[in-house]
């Protein structure tokens, strides 16, 4: 079997992630409709979301951006309704934000007997993961992901093509053997086919809708969609035997 190169995204893809984010802002949305009784629990998520997507080009993905968010948000309706703005009311949803960061990290089922069975097939495995150095490494730890990717870990706080491409030459990635598994259309997909690697598109529960967009990408690498990431093996090992025969033709 040819070697391979898999890059896998973190969260989401081998950890839960949003899972979490959304129980805090649904705790988030509760305290905002108890200081703002006119204000509606769709209203306040939309705008929290607006926020933090905003935030996304100046900061990227990094951890303070999503309290910052809760901040803009209750100052917003503050402004809105005549509301005083308090330093404790600020400072309580800053933390609340930040509690999603303390949160023990969760491997979504099969995580590990799929990174060790390609392992043990003998494909390089690397990851890329987006956010800051401090919140991915606290989830690298508790996942034991080393074991795995060893120093093959990239961490970009703008996890995009360009970020993509320089970690393919920096691993001198060949584009016809390398692959990239993810949950995110944004981040993981449509940078893989823009750089004619292979992509494995694993839907999350509950998606982010800053992952979502559409993907229009000319390409000529296989672009692939799983139910869950135990089938990642079986998906590349086809890929691979398709090819040999079509080679032996």
């Amino acid at each position: 079997m040819k070697k391979q190169n898999i890059l896998f995204n973190l969260d989401d893809t081998l950890s839960f992630c949003n899972r979490y984010f959304n129980l805090v802002i649904d705790e988030f949305a509760d305290q905002m409709m108890a200081w703002f009784d006119t204000i509606t629990e769709e209203n306040i998520k939309q705008k929290q979301l607006q926020l933090d997507v905003a935030a996304i080009s100046k900061h990227g993905l990094k951890s303070d951006r999503f309290p910052e968010s809760f901040v803009g948000t209750y100052k917003y309706y503050c402004d809105l309704t005549g509301r005083e703005k308090k330093k404790d009311e600020i400072q309580y949803l800053r933390e609340l934000g930040f509690k999603v960061f303390e949160i023990p990290v969760e491997p979504i089922p099969y995580m590990n007997e799929t990174l060790q069975r390609l392992k043990e097939e003998g494909h390089e495995l690397y990851l890329h993961t987006g956010g800051d150095e401090a919140n991915q490494r606290r989830k690298i730890t508790q996942l034991e992901l080393t074991t795995y990717f060893e120093h093959r870990i990239f961490i970009s706080e703008h996890k995009d093509t360009t970020a993509l491409s320089d970690i393919l030459k920096t691993i001198k990635a060949d584009p016809i053997v390398t692959w990239m598994v993810g949950n995110s259309l944004r981040t993981d997909i449509v940078p893989a086919l823009e750089m004619d690697v292979h992509a494995i598109y694993i839907p999350a529960e509950g998606e982010w809708q800053y992952n979502i967009v559409e993907v229009n990408v000319d390409h000529s690498s296989a672009f692939l969609t799983v139910d869950s990431l135990q089938e990642v093996p079986d998906v590349i090992d086809k890929h691979i035997q398709d090819q040999i025969m079509y080679v032996d033709r």
